[in-house]
């Protein structure tokens, strides 16, 4: 952008966080002009319309790939204290811990007769693989809202120095309102075609989600950001689909994100009356909780892979006995959740690498078409990064020099993310592995 005079028109596909902090920072770049560099977000349902308006929204120093984590969490930071977020999307820090539990039965989960669990384990999202706790003697305190004859066990996986929280959905709105403020555009519609030759990408053709018209969009740069979907616009991406379900439960608690394992008694579950079995369950459950500023608690549960991922994200299934159940494991832990009105149940898709590791971030074989996704359940916390190495990325739009000064900001000297720039700009794919990767790898990118 900066050393190219020609007009620049670069296309996002997907209208979630990682889309929306992308365009959200090619507006902010110091040689961004409205009048000769046009940013489409092109989205088929609505902003936010997946797993960006209905995840849980935890930020933490500890989540991984560890090479981005740092510089996304710093943005979150630096974004809400320029923008009122706590306010605007109820950013804040938070306390976070691990809760053992034994599970109570009470009304909404007791019947007639006992039954054992099914035997499965419990598919935990990813957020703690291979996360180191600290044991804590006693429970805080302030975490009051659990009932004390169920506790186990509790242990520290992070302080307000190193967790915080958003509000996902109010936060990927806010990001596109100030991409759209700032010149860029947001058009509903779903991709049919990404027109390409030997020289690279040439056009987005879509049709409108209002009047069904097909339309084509000039482009001279297209960022595949659409989660889960990105498959479907570029088969060669290995991205897949996991299905989660969560609520969101009226409760106002102290500021605490738990993560927890509860072990149910062998008579829970509901029957549904008469003759009607009760539902089985797992003998330990894992649903995760995070209070929130609202007054509510956010709590998931387990991923499944049962409804292969829909057309577009109007279309996920959302099964109410997979809802009932979170609500009933966390009932059985807090009276504070157990008297709360339910006030959503929902499900989304979170997308990640089938051949392991994760996200995608960087150039295609194709000129100008770029991927930012595979995120899994760290899309929210890691998007501040995706959005500011995206710009970069793009090569031949930045001058190195801007991009250096942009991308410092961290405390660190701008000359300490050179390595980290080249290996993103150098690779066809970048791969950002896990941290069970190489240490000696992970230990270059601080």
């Amino acid at each position: 952008m900066a050393s190219e005079a020609r007009e620049r028109n670069i296309v996002i596909i997907g209208g979630g966080i990682i889309g929306c902090t992308t365009a959200y920072f090619l507006t902010r770049h110091p040689s961004y002009s409205p009048t000769s560099h046009k940013i489409t977000i092109l989205e088929s349902t609505a902003i936010a319309s997946g797993a960006s308006g209905k995840a849980g929204g935890l930020l933490a120093l500890w989540a991984y790939p560890s090479c981005i984590v740092p510089l996304s969490y710093k943005l979150h930071a630096d974004l809400a204290a320029e923008h009122g977020g706590g306010k605007r999307w109820g950013y804040r820090t938070v306390h976070c811990g691990s809760l053992s539990a034994k599970g109570k039965t009470h009304e909404s989960s007791s019947g007639n007769g006992g039954a054992k669990g099914n035997g499965k384990e419990w598919q935990k999202l990813p957020k703690t693989d291979g996360r180191e706790k600290r044991v804590v003697k006693g429970v805080p305190k302030d975490l009051d809202w659990f009932d004390a004859d169920t506790i186990r066990g509790y242990s520290e996986m992070g302080t307000p120095t190193t967790t915080a929280q958003v509000h996902p959905y109010l936060f990927t709105t806010s990001m596109a309102e100030f991409a759209v403020e700032a010149g860029a555009k947001v058009i509903l519609g779903s991709v049919s075609n990404i027109e390409k030759d030997s020289e690279g990408v040439k056009s987005v053709t879509y049709s409108d989600k209002a009047s069904k018209t097909s339309h084509t969009i000039p482009a001279t740069d297209v960022i595949l950001a659409a989660g889960p979907w990105t498959k479907t616009i570029f088969p060669e991406a290995p991205i897949e689909a996991m299905r989660a379900h969560s609520v969101v439960i009226k409760a106002d608690v102290t500021p605490y994100a738990v993560f927890s394992e509860i072990d149910l008694p062998k008579n829970f579950g509901r029957t549904g009356g008469g003759d009607v079995k009760r539902r089985r369950h797992g003998l330990t459950v894992s649903p995760e909780m995070y209070a929130r500023p609202d007054g509510t608690v956010y709590a998931c549960g387990e991923g499944d892979t049962l409804v292969p991922l829909p057309k577009s994200s109007d279309l996920v299934i959302c099964d109410e006995e997979r809802c009932q159940d979170i609500v009933d494991y966390v009932a059985a832990i807090s009276t504070p959740m157990r008297e709360g009105e339910v006030m959503v149940k929902q499900a989304c898709y979170l997308p990640s690498v089938s051949v392991g590791g994760g996200p995608l971030i960087g150039e295609t074989g194709t000129k100008g078409l770029f991927l930012a996704t595979g995120h899994t359940c760290w899309g929210i916390q890691n998007s501040c990064a995706t959005g500011k190495l995206m710009i970069w990325i793009r090569g031949s739009s930045y001058k190195w020099e801007e991009s250096i000064k942009f991308m410092s900001m961290m405390n660190e000297s701008p000359e300490s993310w050179e390595p980290q720039l080249l290996v993103l700009a150098q690779q066809v794919f970048i791969r950002i592995w896990e941290e069970d990767m190489s240490r000696a790898r992970r230990e270059t990118f601080h």
